[in-house]
């Protein structure tokens, strides 16, 4: 039993790294490259629908790859705040 007791934190210490380490693997496998995603799939994003999304792949097509996740408010019908509200998730590489 006294064994068992000094198992417990080793094992509380592993289970929370390993937890962690899904955390920033998950994080990497959500982003969204908005210069190669389709419409579909940047309909992901918070606050895009079906025409934004659209309007995002006319928008890089007629003007080139977007070069900071920023330069997506240059996008019509797309602001400050949809931008904050994806910063996290969007890619451009």
């Amino acid at each position: 039993m006294q064994k068992l007791k000094l198992w417990i934190p080793v094992l509380a210490v592993l289970v929370f790294f390993s937890a962690g380490l899904t955390l920033l693997w998950a994080d990497d496998s959500k982003k969204i490259n908005i210069n190669t995603a389709s419409a579909d799939e940047l309909m992901d994003l918070k606050g895009i629908g079906e025409k934004k999304a659209q309007s995002i792949v006319d928008f890089r097509e007629n003007n080139g790859p977007f070069k900071r996740p920023e330069d997506i408010i240059k996008v019509p019908g797309i602001g400050p705040k949809t931008l904050e509200a994806n910063k996290d998730i969007i890619a451009v590489e």
